[in-house]
Parts: structure tokens; sequence; C-alpha cells
């Protein structure tokens, strides 16, 4: 069992110090547990909030239990972290939530798609694949997404080879080859589960994607889909979840096919880029909710309060340097907006700088001034 976190030595330990840390940070006091962060970056959004934060690499062992053994529970919020280490904090009596069996898996798109396969998780076609030159004896297949096996993050590590020409961009490393699916929508729940093992979804959103830098620009909640797709999609997160025997928070990433069919992408074992307006939107937040799961305390109520939206704020093409925001004030002087910035000092191009979360009456309304932020927010360089 897990000491109470009312104990005035309790500590959670988060190994990673991002933007994901920084928020899920800004809900610890609301159950009054101490936090501490592992992170590379001594400037990482963590660093000016967490009183305990620890600059270091979150893929070191050493460093890892080192920090780990202060902890009474050690989670993340990112997957790039040292498996070994983990274990070694278990055998050490140290919790560990979501758990290192299961980021193990999650931490390789290969092994993932193959946990998907064996418990009848419904997902697109795949081949594995360990080089280039076995790509290339498999151009029957395309076109198909290439996802390195390990490494990739934010949208890096994905490859679209449509025809013969694209093969030239292709990785030359383990990688799983998945049939390109014709898609509606995609799609993405949050489900969480206890110890006890309650569980608990969020309502579907509709995500969608820059095309250039293939990560989440815009989220709609609720998705626009029928009341049967949304049960569907709330049965799978549920089952994928289960088969996982997993105690956190996971993000279920799925595409909705154009023949109705819903199809799991990829998971993500901790608070994830869209559930972040779960902070206004829902009666518990995404944030709350995995302090609940991993402390073993009864999930919060997900409803959706009001139709919501969320808009990625990112670094413009083009700029690298020390951040400028243009348009916030602007965007603040609206009704029902609510912007959040990272704290991060520097820009790039499409680095995640903050996110702002729209809510309405309706979802016409909240789309509508989804785009105005869109349009009015722009993260430069000075």
């Amino acid at each position: 069992m897990v000491k109470s976190p009312y104990s005035k030595d309790f500590k959670l330990g988060i190994l990673g110090g991002g933007q994901l840390g920084r928020m899920l940070q800004q809900e610890a006091p609301n159950l009054d547990i101490r936090i501490a962060a592992l992170d590379p970056d001594p400037e990482a959004p963590c660093a000016k909030m967490v009183p305990n934060f620890v600059h270091g690499s979150f893929q070191d062992f050493k460093t890892v239990v080192d920090f780990g053994s202060d902890c009474d529970l050690v989670t993340v919020e990112i997957e790039a972290v040292n498996i070994a280490a983990l274990y070694e904090l278990e055998k050490r009596g140290v919790s560990v939530f979501p758990q290192p069996r299961v980021i193990e898996i999650i931490q390789d798109k290969g092994l993932q798609k193959q946990f998907f396969h064996d418990h009848g998780i419904p997902t697109a076609p795949f081949e594995l694949i360990a080089s280039k030159a076995e790509l290339e004896s498999k151009t029957h297949l395309l076109p198909i997404a290439q996802k390195l096996r390990k490494g990739g993050y934010d949208g890096r590590g994905v490859s679209i080879i449509r025809s013969s020409e694209d093969l030239a961009k292709a990785f030359d490393a383990p990688s799983v080859l998945e049939q390109f699916v014709p898609f509606e929508k995609e799609l993405s729940v949050i489900v969480a589960r206890n110890g006890s093992g309650e569980t608990k979804t969020f309502p579907v959103v509709e995500l969608e994607f820059n095309p250039e830098a293939n990560l989440v620009e815009l989220l709609f909640a609720p998705a626009e889909i029928s009341p049967d797709l949304e049960q569907r999609a709330a049965e799978i997160a549920t089952k994928t979840i289960e088969a996982f025997d997993m105690v956190g928070i996971l993000a279920v990433e799925m595409f909705l096919t154009r023949d109705g069919e819903i199809l799991v992408n990829e998971v993500a074992p901790r608070p994830h880029n869209s559930g972040h307006q779960t902070i206004e939107a829902n009666v518990t937040s995404q944030y709350a909710q995995h302090l609940r799961a991993i402390l073993n305390f009864p999930l919060g109520d997900t409803a959706l309060i009001r139709p919501a939206a969320m808009v990625n704020l990112l670094g413009e093409p083009g700029h690298t340097g020390t951040v400028h925001y243009e348009g916030l004030e602007e965007a603040l002087a609206l009704s029902g907006v609510y912007v959040h910035l990272y704290g991060k000092t520097y820009t790039k191009p499409f680095r995640k700088m903050g996110h702002v979360t729209i809510t309405g009456n309706n979802s016409a309304e909240v789309r509508e001034k989804a785009a105005t932020i869109k349009n009015l927010i722009t993260v430069k360089a000075n």
C-alpha cells in the first residue's frame, strides 16, 4: 500500500518537468500533496513551480534511482524514461504508477501494436521491419505510415510513404509499417483506472492536426459523433486500460474510419494534450483524475460542463529565440477564453509553448471562437 499522502513526509515524484508536470503540480496542492520533479532542462516549466525540482536526466539509471528512492510514489509525464531504474525502484518498495511493465510496452510502438493485436483491441493492420532495406521490399503495401518503434514524440518519428518516390525519406531503423487508413476523424478518449480497478472515461474529443508538424493544433469537446460511436470509443478505451491492468491515466488516440469503424492509433500512459481542456470544461480535470488514480482514491466525475475547444500555441515557423506572444491581451478580453502559458523562455518552430481553452454555450460558438483565437495569438521570437 502507498503511504498516506497526508503523511507530512509523503512525496510524489514526477519523471519529467515539462508542461504536463507543471499542470499536475498546479493540481497537487488541492490534495496537499508535495511534489518533486526531475528534468534534464534546468529551465523546464516545472523548475519555476516545483520546490523539489531536480536537474538531471530521467533516462540515466542512477539519477532516476536516486531521485525515486527519496519518494513514496513515482509517476511519469513522458514515456522516454529509464525502465530498468523503475523496476529497481519497485524492488526497493517505491510505488510506480503507471507500472514499469506498462511503460515498457508503450515505449516501443512495435510492442504496443502487437499488444493491441494480442488483446483484440481494434487497430490498423501492420508489419514490423528492422531497416529501410526491408521496407524497400514491401512496396506492395503502399501507402503506409512508417513509425519508429522507439523515440518518436510530438509528430516526430512518423513518415508517410505514399509511393516509391517517398522511400528516400523513410527511416532506416526498426519501425512499424501501418496500413494507411482513410479516416473521417481523429478522436481521443482519456480513461483512468485506480488500484481498486475502478475505471472512468472522459467524453470523446475530436482532434485536428497541423499537417506540417503532425501534432495536435485544435481540439473540440465533445466530438461530433453519434451516441453509438461515443459509447464504442469509451468501451475500447476501457478495454485497453484493463488489458494493460494499468493504474493511472491513459490517453487512447483513435481513428474513425470512413466505414464507421474505430481503430486505436496509439496510447500514452500519462496526462495528454487531448485532455488539457478538462481543466475548465469538465467536473474533474485529467490532472486531478491522474492523482486520484495513482493514489487509489475514488475517481472523479468526468462529465463535460460546457462545450469546449482547445488551441495549441505553437512556435511560428521561422522564429527561434526568446519568446514573444502577440494577441494575448485581445484574447484575454474575450469571454470563456482561458490562456495557459507553459513558462518556456525560448521558442522554436512548432514547439508547444502553451494552450488556450475556449468554452461556450454550444459547439458552433466554441468552433467560431477557436478560429478567432488561432488567428489572433501568435508565438514569435524577439
